[in-house]
């Protein structure tokens, strides 16, 4: 059964500069249970929440299948975590999720491709490990919450 595993809402950038001057510290509570979306903005309390260059992209969600073990949403800095949905084949579909609260519907626009940060927040070959499964980016097209735990997940 589908499983939203992780949530992650932060309102700084955390990749600035060189990987190889490493990562600026973590917030605190950016790795949260709950989220809320509005409808093209994006997660409230997110860095990219109304952003207009990012409106195609202000929420992203990646399969925990997609990761090495231990690996999460600190590491990979995407919005969503999810179990049992492949969500690097949806390009071009809407992905409708219930987490409790009624459906959320995202439209998947493009692949979130890794970049070699990944390489210093989850370990050497990382990069190249998550190319063709580093998520991908959404529009929010109605407001919501998602909640960690199980989910309906189905696509449009």
């Amino acid at each position: 059964m589908p499983e939203i595993v992780e949530l992650l809402a932060s309102p700084t950038h955390r990749y600035v500069g060189r990987p190889s001057d490493g990562p600026a510290p973590a917030p605190g509570g950016e790795l949260v249970d709950e989220i809320r979306i509005r409808a093209e903005l994006g997660i409230v309390g997110d860095r990219y929440f109304g952003k207009p260059a990012h409106r195609g992209a202000s929420v992203t969600v990646i399969a925990v299948e997609s990761l090495p073990p231990g690996a999460g949403l600190a590491q990979v800095r995407r919005n969503v975590l999810i179990r049992d949905v492949d969500v690097d084949g949806l390009v071009g579909s809407v992905l409708v999720l219930d987490s409790g609260q009624g459906p959320v519907r995202l439209r998947v626009n493009r692949p979130a491709h890794p970049c070699a940060w990944m390489d210093v927040t989850i370990g050497p070959g990382a990069w190249r490990g998550l190319r063709g499964k580093g998520g991908v980016r959404c529009t929010p097209l109605t407001d919501g919450v998602l909640r960690v735990g199980p989910v309906d997940a189905r696509v449009e």
